[in-house]
This record gives structure tokens, sequence and C-alpha cells, in this order.
């Protein structure tokens, strides 16, 4: 690729995006675990993964086609959902036809995905691959890792192999199906700020583990793994709506387990009674999420009786994210790969500080800027990207007089000027090296070029501190 830009032109137009970013965003949701199928059944994942575009930056990508002359149809996004192993026959993958909700995301899911078992791996990834219905690519895109299980674990489940345990604060899907069947079933989601129960979309959910000896009002969290019997708070994490306290409990052959007292694998049944309550369960009736009293065992006093919509299956899911910006120039080749950053490393300090990218899906053709300062940067790996951070001077001559951070978001930039933005910021923190009781100059005389060194040398001695925004 060519860089078509002049440096200056390059950073005013980044300079313009971070005014009004025009983003387009590509998200993922899948389980963490699949069933593997066996002979002519399909197991298909559940619950489907799921793909949500949103941004500006579409609608501003449908003005462009439309001034090609290419029309309304020329814009539609449409895409293949398949396994990375699969060859690219489209007979292998299944056809994903977005439609706009009324947030204006774009939504699709894969409900006939399923892995056989003539697939010997224990891990794969899920592979999107987007289009426009002009024919024109937008790019191809990877899940995370999915782990391959025969059939949910019947045994009592071991901390020394976490792979299958649920840990407080990992995200989750709850789903119902009545009398077991396929069609019947329905995701816990939520819907106008109310949980209810969905047979197209499913939620993510937080799952927190909390301190059961404190009031609703103060619920704080606690780290561990999740065990029946445990007081947890579910949080949706698209929209931040929670449920009341709840008691996981374990359910077998439609009781609940009220003295069962052990981590929580996936692909479990559970039910959620509500703390405090006279055995009130989370229960769903068609599309509706209500309150079911269970009726107490007369035989066994650690049991109590559900009916179907309390019993819930319980799997982690994950997330995965990719946001892009077209907004510089009209780019004809696909934006993948999409750069992730997971974390930043910074070593040295002086005159030369340099940060370590690190993350997935880096290439050669990849900048780090800083705000819109463009940074030296260095190809180490698809894994590593390694930059010279700018000197704080580099954001202009205000920098002379500021005594207070500076906080500017990272960003990737191919070489033809698309932008990937992320989550991570860096900021330059002066050190504060004022004498105490000293005096500090309100006016600075127009020859006081030794003052205006000093401060340029504080400023390159700075701490440099990085953090994520949440």
């Amino acid at each position: 690729r060519s860089n078509p830009f002049q440096p200056s032109l390059l950073r005013d137009s980044v300079r313009r995006y971070l005014q009004l970013p025009a983003e387009q965003t590509v998200l993922i949701l899948h389980a963490k675990v699949a069933q593997k199928s066996y002979g002519n059944e399909k197991r298909f994942f559940c619950p489907p993964p799921c793909v949500y575009l949103s941004g500006p930056g579409w609608k501003l990508k449908q003005e462009q086609i439309k001034a090609r002359d290419l029309g309304e149809a020329g814009f539609r996004v449409c895409g293949y959902m398949g396994l990375d192993s699969m060859s690219s026959s489209l007979m292998e993958t299944q056809k994903l036809s977005f439609e706009e909700q009324p947030d204006a995301k774009g939504f699709s899911c894969a409900k006939a995905l399923y892995i056989s078992d003539t697939d010997k791996r224990k891990h794969f990834r899920l592979v999107l691959k987007l289009f426009f219905s002009n024919g024109q690519e937008i790019g191809t895109f990877h899940s995370k890792l999915i782990k391959v299980i025969s059939k949910p674990s019947q045994k009592k489940q071991s901390l020394k192999n976490t792979d299958l345990c649920i840990s407080s604060g990992s995200k989750v899907s709850l789903f119902n199906r009545l009398r077991s069947q396929t069609v019947s079933t329905r995701y816990l989601s939520v819907e106008g700020g109310a949980f209810i129960a969905s047979a197209r979309q499913w939620a993510a959910f937080t799952l927190h583990l909390a301190d059961e000896r404190c009031s609703r009002s103060e619920f704080p969290l606690r780290e561990g793994y999740i065990r029946y019997g445990s007081v947890v708070q579910l949080v949706c994490t698209a929209t931040g709506v929670t449920l009341p306290p709840l008691i996981i409990r374990k359910v077998m052959k439609q009781y609940a387990m009220l003295d069962v007292d052990e981590p929580i694998s996936q692909l479990h049944k559970c039910a959620f009674q509500f703390q405090g309550s006279d055995r009130m369960y989370l229960c769903l009736s068609t599309e509706k999420v209500i309150q079911f009293q269970a009726s107490p065992c007369p035989k066994e006093a650690n049991r109590e009786l559900l009916n179907d919509g309390s019993c819930w299956t319980i799997i982690s899911t994950e997330t995965v994210e990719y946001t892009f910006s077209e907004s510089l120039a009209c780019v004809r080749e696909p934006v993948s790969p999409v750069p992730l950053i997971a974390a930043l490393q910074l070593t040295g300090g002086g005159d030369v500080a340099m940060l370590e990218v690190q993350g997935e899906y880096f290439h050669a053709h990849l900048k780090v800027w800083f705000g819109d300062v463009e940074a030296e940067t260095m190809y180490r790996s698809p894994k590593s990207l390694v930059c010279v951070v700018p000197d704080v001077s580099a954001f202009g001559s205000d920098w002379r007089w500021l005594r207070y951070p500076i906080t500017v978001p990272l960003l990737l930039i191919r070489d033809d000027g698309l932008i990937y933005s992320s989550s991570f910021t860096f900021t330059y923190t002066p050190e504060q090296s004022c004498i105490p009781g000293q005096q500090v100059l309100s006016d600075v005389p127009q020859d006081s070029d030794k003052l205006l060194d000093s401060i340029h040398q504080e400023f390159t001695r700075t701490n440099f501190h990085l953090f994520m925004q949440t």
C-alpha cells in the first residue's frame, strides 16, 4: 500500500477524525464452549453466534456508494460465517442477512453452525466475512477461541481444572428449553430496560459473586469461582440493567438442590432464587420474565420442585469488537486484518521512551499515533509493535505552560489512511519539582529562554502512565 497523504494533510485529517469520529464497529458475540455433534445429529451452537454493526461510519459509507450511482441496494451488508478450518465453499458456511434494529444497529446471527465429530480439534475460531451487496469486500473477522466439549460434565468440578468453571466477573448467557425442545429455546435478554425471554436475540450478562452478609444496597463484589449456593448478581453488559441479588441453585430432574456446594460448570442446569424471598425463582412465561414460587419437597427438605420455566442452562460467552474508520479516504481494499490492542508496555525514559503495543493482527503497514502525532513505529511480530514515544512538545506550543497531565488517544493508522481506534490512551504526567513554599511565577518574561529550557527538560524526564478506559 502506498500512502496517498502528505504528512500535514494526514495530520489535519486525523484531527478532523478526533473531533468527529466516523467509526464502523463489528461486534461478535459467541459462546466460550461448543458441544460436538456426533453422527448425523447436529448440535447447533447455543446461544447462536451474533454479529452487530454499529457506528456512524456505515451511514457515511452508504452515502459514498450512493454518490457512485450504485443505489441503495449496493450498500446492503451481507456476510458468511463458518469455522476457521473450513474451505472457502459457501456450502460449509452460513449466510448472514443484516436487519436494522430500533437503535440503528445492524443485527444478524448464525443459527445453524455446528462442529462435527470428524473435526478432532480441541479449540477453533469462527470466521466472519463481510461484503457489500455490490460485491465489494469489507473484511474478514475472527472470534476468540472456542473450546470443544463432548457433553456437559456431570461430575463435580475441581478447581484444579478451571477450564469449565465460571469465575466471578465473567460474562454468561442463560437460555431455557421447555421439554428440552430446540424450537422452544428462549434466551434471557433486555429490551426497553426490562428483562425478557427472547427467541431471537440473547444478551451477555456479567455474573458477579457477592458478599451474602451484606444488604442489597451495599452489594460489594468478590473474586473467585461461582459455586452453587452463592449469592450473585446478573448485570447486562450492553445496558447495565441488573437483577436483584440471587442465590444460584443446582437443578437435578427439575428440583432445586439447596445443599449443593460445588463449582458451576459450563452448560449446567441451574435456577436463580431471589435472596430473602419465600422460594421465589427467576422464571420465564412465553416472552415475559416473572417470579415463580417453588413447591417444597415433603420427603426431602433440601429440595424444591420447580417448573420448566425456572430451569436455565448457563454458558460462558466471549465478545470481540473490531473498530475502524474510512473517513480519511475511500478505501477500496479490505479493512482486515483489523488490529486489536491488548496491552501496553513502556520501557526506557529520559529523552527516549519506547512503547511496546501488544495484541493481535498487527502488520508492517501500521503506524502508532498519539492523538494527532505520528510515532516512529517498528513492526516486531503479528502480536507486537514498538514505537518511540513522541515528546510532549509535538502537541503544540501550549505545552510550555501546562502543569497538569496530558492524555491523548492511541490510534493505529494503515498506510492508506485507514484508522483503527482503541480504548487505550497515553498520559504524559509532568514531575512536580517546585520547592514547597516557593512562589510560582504568574508572568513569564519574554527573555526567559532558560526557564523554558528547564520546563522542556522537566517534560522529557516525565513519568509516563498508561491506563485503559473502561
